[in-house]
C-alpha cells in the first residue's frame, strides 16, 4: 500500500511540473541554461584545482652515481612507478608513427610522440628486454 501512494505521489508531482513548465516556459528554459553554465563552471574549476595541484615530477637520478646492482632495482622501481602513475591518473595516449608505414613520397615524418624524454628511454629500454 505504502509503494503505490509513492507512485501516486510521484505522479502528481510529475503532472505538476509539467503543468508549471507548460505554463511558464521561459522560467524553464532560464533555469536549464543556469544550470548548465553551472555544471561547466564547476568542471572548469576542479579542472583547473586537478592540474595546480598535480606532484612535481621528481628528478631524475644521474646514472654515473649508481652502481650497476643499483641500477638495476632502480629500473625495476621506476618501472612499478611508471604502472602505478599510470593506473592512477589518466593520461593521455601515447604513439609512435613507424617509419616502415609511410612511403617517401607521402610527406608523412617518423616522430616519436611522447611527452617526456624519459618516458622515451624507458619505453626504449622495455622494448630491448622485450627483444
Amino acid at each position: 500500500m505504502e509503494s503505490r501512494r509513492r507512485d501516486m505521489e510521484l505522479l502528481s508531482n510529475s503532472m505538476a511540473a509539467y503543468a508549471h513548465i507548460r505554463a511558464n516556459p521561459e522560467s524553464f528554459g532560464l533555469y536549464f541554461v543556469l544550470g548548465v553554465c553551472f555544471g561547466l563552471v564547476l568542471t572548469l574549476c576542479l579542472l583547473v584545482l586537478r592540474l595546480s595541484c598535480r606532484p612535481s615530477p621528481r628528478p631524475p637520478a644521474r646514472p654515473g652515481d649508481l652502481s650497476e646492482d643499483e641500477e638495476d632495482d632502480d629500473e625495476d622501481e621506476d618501472e612499478e612507478d611508471t604502472v602505478d602513475r599510470a593506473a592512477s591518473e589518466s593520461l593521455l595516449p601515447v604513439t609512435e608513427i613507424p617509419l616502415e608505414s609511410h612511403g617517401p613520397g607521402d610527406g608523412a615524418l617518423a616522430v616519436n610522440v611522447f611527452a617526456s624524454a624519459e618516458e622515451l628511454e624507458r619505453a626504449q629500454r622495455l622494448e630491448e628486454r622485450e627483444r
